[in-house]
């Protein structure tokens, strides 16, 4: 991207003239069309991004920029709307789908802020996969490790290697079952998916409708609020934190905690030690909604296979269509239509009931705090030779993500360190639905104290 890391230093540099805006949106083009990157970004939007970037250009001069994130350069999952180009949802199936009409409110709502859009990013497709494999466009590979190609996580495939390679400071996902968190643990990232109704998500390629949410993939938890105040339309809050930090931080045994590899496990337990040094209380106990809700999972299905199932109807039954599709996720669309109505009835009545059971036992000061994704990065080799690893794997690596989306928990992905290998982990840190400003401003502090 530049040498700057992140929207404060980018938002620093404009500010002193060290940093200009149409020089970073040429130096981000130039990076996304580097070797190496051509399965992370499906369309450029140079004509767009660097009109915006002279129009940023042309208010930092005149001392009169729109806010912090005035000229930052971001990228969009392609599942948005954007006036004039294809939304493909990665699927050869809408490669010849006609372009947008308009910008989707999200994307308004930055544009509005000064941001810069370089382009659209590649994902899983139809972003029904945490893995980020894409047979039609390529997949992105994990910046981490340049000996083994491994997943970049999904399926904000492309807007979390983007990031990880600094293209860009930011950009925009989707998360249905994990498709931000996912990407943003094996990349080492901030990912931020709030409650699904925070934000408008009209102009979005749903997945599942219900349970469906957009959100960021960042550097940082500050520049998660400084997008999710843009989001909203709002000057930038000020998000207090106090030094030593009163929430208390719940370690849920169960599901959430078990079968992790041991470099992941070591990460967290690392990062939960320093944190309980630096003044978090930390308390270890049963919550009960979480594995509840991995019993109901395994018992009846999913919510997002019967809702996928429901939003792909026509493409079901159109054999033709269905035969450009990956194999593998028609099977996953398939198991969605197969699911039996009272299985249907049985996940969407226990859904509330379940999501209010999870407010009753976190106190409202209270955070879960567990392993984002209970493994490394795997090589991606082995999960396209394979597909029953390629199901499993998918299965495990959202096992977590799956349980706080069922939830409609916000949650922040954070990094906690690496694996003995060096490969990043990542641990989550959720409240109860609706409670996403209190999670911002924990999550500043928790970042501040993970990092002094």
């Amino acid at each position: 991207m530049t040498e700057a890391r992140g929207i404060a230093a980018l938002a620093q540099g404009y500010a002193q003239g060290s940093l200009d805006p149409v020089d970073v949106a040429r130096r981000a083009l130039d990076q996304a069309r580097a070797p190496g990157m051509d399965a992370v970004f499906i369309t450029l939007l140079e004509a767009r991004a660097l009109d915006e970037a002279r129009a940023s250009q042309a208010r930092w001069r005149e001392n009169r920029p729109l806010g912090p994130l005035d000229g930052v350069p971001l990228a969009w999952k392609d599942l948005f709307d954007m006036a004039g180009t294809v939304t493909t949802c990665a699927s050869d199936t809408r490669r010849q789908a006609v372009p947008a009409a308009a910008d989707a409110p999200a994307v308004r709502a930055l544009a509005a802020a000064g941001m810069v859009s370089v382009g659209k990013t590649n994902l899983s497709e139809f972003a029904f996969s945490g893995l980020g494999i894409n047979l039609h466009f390529g997949t992105p590979p994990n910046p981490h490790d340049a000996a083994v190609p491994r997943i970049p996580g999904g399926s904000s495939s492309g807007s979390a290697v983007a990031v990880a390679r600094q293209v860009v400071p930011c950009a925009m996902g989707t998360d249905t079952s994990g498709s931000i968190r996912v990407p943003a643990a094996l990349n080492g990232l901030v990912g931020w998916k709030p409650s699904s109704a925070r934000y408008d998500q009209r102009g979005v390629f749903p997945l599942a409708p219900s349970l469906d949410s957009i959100g960021p993939l960042v550097q940082t938890v500050a520049d998660a609020c400084l997008i999710d105040d843009a989001l909203l339309g709002r000057a930038p809050v000020l998000r207090a934190s106090a030094d030593r930090p009163a929430a208390r931080l719940v370690i849920p045994s169960g599901i959430v905690m078990s079968e992790l590899e041991p470099g992941v496990a070591a990460a967290f337990e690392a990062a939960a030690e320093r944190l309980s040094r630096r003044g978090f209380t930390v308390e270890r106990r049963s919550v009960p909604a979480l594995d509840l809700t991995h019993y109901l999972f395994a018992t009846f299905g999913t919510l997002v296979g019967i809702e996928a199932a429901a939003v792909h109807r026509e493409l079901l039954d159109d054999p033709a269509a269905l035969a450009r599709v990956d194999a593998r996720i028609v099977q996953r669309l398939r198991l969605g239509q197969a699911i039996p109505a009272p299985s249907r009835q049985a996940l969407r009545d226990n859904r509330p009931l379940l999501v209010s059971a999870l407010a009753t036992a976190l106190a409202p000061g209270e955070a879960l705090l567990f392993p984002t994704v209970p493994m490394a990065a795997p090589p991606i080799a082995a999960l396209a030779a394979d597909p029953a690893w390629f199901a499993q794997c998918n299965a495990r690596v959202l096992r977590n993500t799956m349980i706080g989306s069922y939830l409609d928990m916000p949650t922040l992905a954070l990094p906690c360190g690496t694996d003995g290998a060096g490969l990043p982990a990542g641990m989550s840190l959720a409240m109860a639905t609706g409670r996403d400003e209190a999670l911002l401003a924990l999550g500043l502090a928790v970042e501040r104290e993970l990092a002094a």
